[in-house]
């Protein structure tokens, strides 16, 4: 597998591009070739596919697109590009089964297929949405703690304030954010009878990598799930290679998280299940990930629970699922408010597509996520019993 080391040398000396042509001049007209050549068609009328050629196509599909194009670092203009070998060489070295948390809690996150008789793991909580404190947040993760017997890990919250003071990004309260969240989150996690319970978000309140450094120094463990974002569409920077280098060399378990967008750079359904592949695969390759956490989205409806975007989760789940074994999980976001009846059949929807699908899931993103203070421990409960 390629080493981090020769990714940091692709970044610096890779093919130069502008942006704007890698999005418009080799994203995009690579994207339409792919699904073009493998035949990927939209079937509206079944958002839960049953077709295992189509599937198969799909990953086929997400090989090629991730060979011709690469992965863009915004900060040096350049493509960091993988050959079709070494594509497949990662995909046949990817691990299987790591695993998670401590002590009684400590599991295995094991690749499941569709259909499987393999539970799937449930990753539950608030799903990075925000709360408006401090007391709010360690009140909530103790629930989680005492009120979902089936969660595998916790996804927290994000702290909006501290102290009656909003969190900017690249402040010292972002990086006072994190350290606080990393103690309440653990020690919370002990008063509910969970200390081993992994985190698999990392920190939720960073937003910049010196923030998520800092800030893991006073909780996080090399057994917790360190969530390390991609850039839409097929991007990455140096903060993101910088989380990956400290995390690699710390030991512990990258969780490489994707999100690509229904009616952006990646057009339709059909192209936004080819681009999950990709992003698949540079979960292995680039991101060197434990696992992938993968959430294709609307650009309009900012949730997963619409029909275009269930039917893109259902195939591209279904061709990774089928063809590697390097497991992950899809992320649920519900547009319904908490204790809706609406979010209740939003979150049967979501989380039935993708256990079916082969996946495994994180829930947590009640009402978009956007609202702060608008979660209980309700919904991730219900979605687990799903589940």
């Amino acid at each position: 597998m390629v080493n981090l080391i020769e990714i940091i040398d692709r970044a610096l000396e890779g093919p130069y591009t502008p942006e704007k042509d890698f999005d418009l001049n080799i994203f995009v007209p690579k994207l339409r070739e792919a699904i073009k050549k493998y035949e990927i068609k939209y079937d509206p009328e079944n958002p839960l596919s049953c077709d295992d050629d189509l599937a198969d196509r799909v990953f086929k599909a997400g090989i090629e697109l991730f060979a011709d194009v690469g992965i863009y670092c915004v900060d040096t203009e350049r493509i960091i590009k993988f050959t079709g070998e070494e594509i497949l060489e990662s995909l046949a070295e990817a691990p299987s089964c790591p695993v998670f948390g401590e002590g009684s809690d400590a599991k295995a996150l094991v690749a499941r297929k569709p259909e499987s008789d393999i539970a799937p793991w449930c990753f539950l909580g608030a799903g990075g949405a925000a709360v408006s404190n401090e007391t709010l947040f360690e009140s909530i993760l103790e629930a989680y703690a005492l009120f979902l017997p089936l969660a595998n890990s916790i996804t927290t919250p994000s702290i909006k304030h501290i102290e009656g003071r909003l969190v900017r990004t690249k402040t010292p309260l972002e990086i006072l954010a994190c350290m606080r969240s990393s103690t309440l989150a653990r020690e919370a996690l002990r008063k509910g009878g969970r200390a081993g319970l992994p985190i698999m978000n990392s920190i939720a309140s960073a937003v910049s990598d010196t923030a998520k450094i800092a800030g893991s120094q006073f909780g996080l463990r090399p057994t917790d799930g360190w969530l390390i974002g991609t850039m839409a569409e097929m991007k990455i920077n140096f903060e993101r290679l910088n989380e990956i280098t400290y995390v690699m060399n710390l030991g512990g378990n990258i969780v490489a998280e994707s999100a690509p967008i229904l009616g952006g750079y990646c057009g339709g359904p059909e192209g936004t299940a080819v681009t999950n592949v990709a992003y698949h695969l540079n979960s292995i390759l680039l991101m060197k990930g434990s696992c992938q956490l993968t959430f294709p989205i609307h650009v309009h409806h900012g949730c997963t629970s619409v029909r275009d975007i269930l039917w893109a989760n259902s195939v591209s789940a279904q061709a990774i699922s089928r063809n590697s074994h390097f497991p992950f999980f899809i992320l649920n976001y519900v547009a319904a408010g908490p204790m809706t009846e609406m979010c209740l059949y939003e979150i049967a929807a979501t989380v039935i597509n993708a256990v079916v699908s082969g996946a495994s899931i994180e829930f947590g993103g009640v009402a978009k996520a956007v609202e702060v203070d608008h979660f209980t421990p309700m919904e991730p409960k219900w979605a687990s019993e799903i589940a």
